[in-house]
């Protein structure tokens, strides 16, 4: 159980990666206040948090309506998560999480809280994956929760972080950040390898 639970976390808070979003969500809200941008970070959160679960609850669903295995599923999200970590390695947005045109579109909308903060820069095609990937492996009523639980604790980091980022912007360094996100895409390739090995066991 603590091995899984460690898993999931580790998996999900890493696709996640709040930390990542820092720089455009300040970009996206130059002229709101401190009050205001806590306020965008608590509903994006809220957001990256339906959407996950919702996926999750899905996923046995879309297999079947597809006709795709767990395994196949299994080695897609591996091959997003090395795509993903590569570009976290050298520190560059990642087009899974965010298009140049994404977050252009955010710099002249009012209200970026579900678009494109929460989607897709939270809840992206890589973190849908995982959690279904995840949720596939969640054999159990015990595992289940730990696995919805942790998906409301990623959500919550990812508020408090924004949130803490909202209130402290001017003391953010943008060195620190690029550490914490090539620490996070190290995490991601490791992963990523692990899904796709685990799917061709027989």
């Amino acid at each position: 159980m603590f091995e899984y639970a460690l898993l999931t976390f580790g998996s999900l808070f890493a696709i996640v990666d709040p930390f990542a979003a820092i720089p455009a969500f300040l970009a996206m809200t130059p002229q709101d206040s401190v009050p205001e941008r806590k306020k965008t970070a608590r509903t994006a959160s809220l957001v990256c948090w339906m959407v996950l679960t919702a996926f999750a609850a899905a996923g046995p669903l879309i297999f079947k309506m597809l006709g795709i295995t767990l395994k196949a599923f299994q080695i897609a999200g591996g091959l997003v998560l090395l795509l993903s970590s590569l570009d976290m390695l050298r520190a560059q947005p990642s087009p899974l999480r965010e298009t140049a045109e994404e977050t252009a579109a955010g710099l002249r909308k009012e209200d970026i809280a579900i678009t494109p903060l929460a989607i897709p820069m939270l809840s992206g095609p890589g973190s849908i994956t995982t959690v279904i990937v995840l949720a596939g492996h969640a054999d159990g009523w015990s595992k289940l929760v730990i696995f919805y639980g942790v998906v409301a604790l990623v959500s919550l980091l990812s508020y408090l972080t924004l949130t803490l980022a909202a209130s402290g912007a001017k003391r953010l360094s943008p060195i620190a950040l690029n550490i914490i996100n090539r620490l996070m895409g190290l995490m991601l390739v490791a992963i990523g390898v692990q899904f796709i090995i685990s799917a061709l066991k027989i």
